[in-house]
């Protein structure tokens, strides 16, 4: 699905929904930040799964008392209670479980207002399209739950990975990289791809490739053809399009798909071996396994030169 990629924007920004406030220095992820809430929450609930595995990766796991609806690592937040899906959550529900801190999407319907008008404490974060705002995302968190250090220790953790697989594909010849986030049911038809203004798009740069569809004429998740996969010829197609609502579906579903794109045979991952569909969701939350994302990617590109 799509809407559970496309993550937009840099900016952090907060909903004002419950005094007293605290003010908090923004820095050059976005403007100040400013918190409704008590400095350390003890009823968390996360409303995305890129919220909710940053909230586990700063050790908040046992703070969350609500998850959305896609919300499924780690395995533990399959047993909350489910407030609804990121763009569409419950406001109901969440007041039910009496949180002193709700993170919501900006991108989630009239939810804050609906929070404020409750006197619910909460803050919006701006979908993350880039690497950069995922760290803004776990800053902001971290400062939220007034834990800012452990936020920042996270993400210089992240940074330090990341750069460890740079390294590491450093001095290889870049191999070209085509990731599909959805198509046809099924099918190869109604292809979406990554484009350039995506954090996908840096993952595989770091990792030592390079994206077929880096052009700054093209959304960030721009509709191809068939026709434009044979022309663009990439060495590695991560198909990321047919995954399913657990790991054993992914793992089940994942031969099925590779045969699909193996009937290819004008494409070139295809005839080589360079297909690989994704059986795990890493790939498509932008949070802190972006970094098991990178680090897979990295292992297929190196198998694509041998």
């Amino acid at each position: 699905m799509v809407a559970r990629l496309v993550i937009a924007g840099v900016l952090l920004a907060v909903v004002v929904c419950a005094p007293p406030a605290t003010s908090l220095s923004g820095g050059p992820e976005g403007p100040p930040l400013r918190v409704w809430a008590q400095q350390r929450p003890a009823r968390i609930v996360s409303t995305s799964p890129s919220i909710t595995e940053v909230l586990f990766a700063l050790g908040l796991g046992g703070r969350v008392v609500g998850v959305s609806s896609y919300c499924r690592y780690p395995e533990q937040v399959t047993a909350l209670p489910d407030v609804g899906s990121f763009l569409r959550p419950s406001t109901e529900l969440i007041a039910r479980l009496r949180p002193d801190l709700v993170i919501v999407n900006r991108a989630s319907n009239d939810v804050a207002r609906q929070l404020a008008a409750l006197r619910l404490p909460a803050i919006a974060v701006d979908e993350a399209r880039s690497l950069a705002s995922i760290y803004a995302m776990v800053r902001g968190i971290g400062r939220a739950a007034g834990i800012a250090d452990r936020a920042d220790a996270l993400v210089a953790e992240l940074q330090a990975r990341l750069d460890r697989v740079r390294a590491g594909a450093g001095g290889r010849p870049p191999r070209k990289v085509l990731i599909v986030v959805s198509r046809s049911a099924g099918g190869l038809s109604d292809l979406v791809a990554v484009g350039r203004g995506s954090y996908l798009h840096e993952l595989v740069g770091v990792a030592g490739g390079v994206n077929v569809l880096d052009d700054p004429g093209l959304p960030s998740y721009p509709r191809i053809s068939m026709e434009t996969v044979i022309r663009l010829a990439p060495d590695v197609i991560v198909d990321a399009a047919d995954m399913g609502d657990t790991v054993e579906e992914h793992v089940r579903r994942q031969p099925v798909t590779e045969a699909l794109w193996r009937r290819q045979t004008s494409v070139a991952a295809a005839r080589t071996g360079g297909v690989h569909a994704v059986t795990s969701d890493a790939f498509v939350v932008p949070g802190p396994r972006m970094v098991e994302a990178a680090e897979t990617l990295a292992g297929w590109l190196r198998d694509a030169g041998r």
